[in-house]
């Protein structure tokens, strides 16, 4: 059986425990448990491996040893944490505590809880607090919610069956590529949850296939990079797709983002685990990156992507201290206080390394709006800041229909020049939602590779005109749209408009005579 539908009937088991199991959750809030659970079992699988690997050959599994065994081995705990970031004793495993549920399950609330709490704390006395990254992971997998049954009873009820739906993905064929299924699972399920969210499924997780797009465009053909940053990281997403089009080990110096939402903070470092980083390969600060920014000390950053909210609000000028910043201070203006976009702009610009490229989503009305934005943007452009701009299709994101863009960002150009990208047609309908195909991504990067003119498609502009159009940024205004209307062909249109009239006078003279004829027969 491929990979292919292999990975098929694990999305729909996914989907059947979304629909099956939720009950009176909202899905939104329900994705905590399913995900807390594959986590869950995630780590268990993933700590049984390495320390099975340990063990000397003949030895029984780490799975199957007691909590006792292993407590009068504190030096073996503290290397274990040391070096995955968390212990879990062999009674606490997933395998061990879902057998056990299934002979008793009364008082699973109970066991989970005091798991959980177990997990959440094996790395304190060992690792420093910022290392100490699980803690605080399972606090939205609240196991005695009434959301989840009314009475204990039917709470333990609906765990188990989740542990035991969790336990039963079929993974053993996935063996070369055990975590990137774990992590296909988790994206899958994101997506399938932010797409019936609404408007604020957009808020934690980007579509996959702008992901890859944006991971492109920074990594700007190279083959490794020191560092990737995302400054409103969401679920991470965007960052693990680094992982994907470098290979993990390529990104030399780790992953680094950071996420105002608490929860959704706590779903990117549970994302980061999924995908099989590290502790050490990643850092996902919790807090608003444009009043509080977590990475002063390890900033440049080689490759920036960024999604950021779209005109959300911040203090702006209503901070005296904000515009002496000096992310902010060289434009000499604020992103306006109702529409922080530019803002994040900046920040991302000054966090870039010489030798960088940063892509960011940014909603349309960036690219014309006035006021304090078009002076940002005349700074931008007068520091030849701005690389290409592109126009992407409508409807690719979960929440809204609009059609964002993309700007590229880059300290070292070759040229004075923006390219303005037209891919507003380059989609293709998928379900409820459009996305960009691998052809369509292509075909983008290989323009901001040409960087030279295409009709209806790409334009190179000198950046002189771009100030004599008032530093306006938006692609329409350079890259000429294809005229898709019929060509008519006025002399043939009104030669056929005589002959039809012509006809029609005929017809009507040949109606009258056999009026005629039959009126005179009476």
């Amino acid at each position: 059986m491929s990979q292919k539908i292999e990975r098929a009937e694990l999305h729909r088991a996914l989907w059947k425990i979304a629909n099956d199991l939720r009950g009176s959750v909202d899905g939104w809030d329900f994705k905590q448990y399913v995900l807390g659970f594959m986590f869950y079992r995630f780590i268990s699988e993933n700590l049984t491996q390495y320390l099975d690997s340990e063990l000397e050959e003949g030895d029984a599994s780490y799975a199957t040893m007691t909590n006792v065994e292993i407590a009068g081995n504190p030096e073996a705990i503290r290397d274990t944490v040391n070096e995955k970031g968390f212990f879990i004793f062999p009674e606490h495993l997933f395998e061990n505590v879902r057998r056990r549920a299934n002979a008793d399950s009364e008082n699973l609330n109970e066991v989970l809880q005091e798991v959980f709490g177990a997990i959440e704390s094996s790395a304190t006395g060992i690792l420093s607090e910022s290392d100490n990254k699980i803690r605080g992971l399972f606090d939205d997998m609240d196991v005695n919610s009434n959301k989840l049954g009314s009475s204990v009873s039917k709470r333990n009820d609906l765990l188990r069956k989740l542990l035991n739906e969790v336990g039963n993905f079929n993974l053993g064929n996935f063996a070369d590529s055990h975590n990137d299924t774990f992590g296909d699972a988790y994206e899958y399920l994101m997506g399938m949850y932010a797409s019936t969210a609404g408007k604020s499924g957009g808020e934690y997780f980007t579509p996959t296939a702008v992901s890859e797009l944006l991971a492109h465009i920074a990594v700007d053909g190279k083959k490794k990079v020191n560092k990737v940053y995302d400054p409103a990281c969401g679920s991470g997403s965007l960052l693990l797709k680094f992982a994907k089009v470098l290979g993990k080990e390529n990104v030399k110096e780790g992953f680094f983002g950071q996420e105002i939402n608490l929860t959704t903070r706590n779903l990117a470092l549970i994302n980061m685990f999924l995908h099989d980083l590290n502790y050490a390969q990643f850092d996902i600060a919790h807090g608003d990156t444009l009043i509080d920014p977590a990475h002063v000390d390890i900033e440049p950053f080689e490759a920036i992507v960024s999604n950021p909210p779209y005109s959300v609000k911040w203090e702006g000028d209503a901070n005296p201290l904000l515009i002496n910043d000096e992310r902010f201070a060289p434009a000499g203006v604020l992103a306006p206080k109702s529409k922080a976009d530019l803002a994040f702009t900046m920040h991302i610009l000054h966090w870039l390394a010489e030798n960088g490229t940063a892509a960011i989503v940014e909603f349309p009305g960036v690219l014309y709006r006035g006021g304090a934005e078009a002076k940002i943007r005349k700074y931008l452009i007068e520091g030849n800041y701005v690389d290409a701009v592109i126009q992407l299709p409508p409807d690719l994101f979960f929440g809204t229909t609009i059609g964002t863009c993309i700007i590229v960002l880059k300290k070292a150009k070759k040229d004075n020049k923006t390219l303005f990208v037209d891919a507003s047609a380059e989609f293709e309908r998928s379900g409820n939602k459009n996305t960009i195909t691998e052809v369509h991504r292509q075909k983008i990067l290989d323009a901001l590779a040409r960087r030279e003119d295409a009709e209806y498609f790409a334009k190179l502009v000198d950046n002189s005109n771009i100030a004599d159009n008032d530093y306006n940024l938006s692609v329409s205004s350079y890259v000429e749209a294809e005229d898709t209307r019929e060509v008519v062909d006025i002399v043939a249109l009104n030669a056929e408009i005589e002959r039809i009239v012509a006809r029609q006078s005929q017809l009507r003279t040949e109606i009258d005579a056999i009026v005629a004829e039959l009126e005179s027969g009476k």
